[in-house]
């Protein structure tokens, strides 16, 4: 079984201003270099919701996909460090599920 790593990135920083194109040029570089592909959804961003409290917070986000034969947590918990400090949010969320290609 493989593996389909999901990353989903801001495109507003915590001042509601937008990340240079350049920030997600740089990502998508990495990805690419590192694991010869990825899939950018950023046409229509996605809108992430959550609560806290009594406050609903919104996020509009671009998710970025990879598949990877052998999910290697540590560099994944490495790079999402990484990706926190470039796009200064508290959390990232990275997420890995198995597929089988049919």
């Amino acid at each position: 079984m493989s593996h389909l790593v999901q990353i989903l990135l801001p495109i507003y920083d915590n001042e509601g201003s937008k990340f240079a194109s350049d920030v997600y040029g740089r990502v998508r570089s990495e990805l690419t270099e590192r694991f010869g592909g990825l899939t950018a959804y950023t046409r229509a961003p996605a809108e992430g919701l959550w609560g806290t409290g009594d406050t609903v917070k919104r996020d509009d986000i671009v998710v970025l996909e990879v598949m990877v034969p052998v999910l290697d947590r540590g560099w994944w918990n490495d790079y999402r460090q990484q990706l926190e400090q470039l796009f200064r949010q508290d959390q990232i969320v990275v997420r890995a599920q198995t597929y089988e290609a049919l």
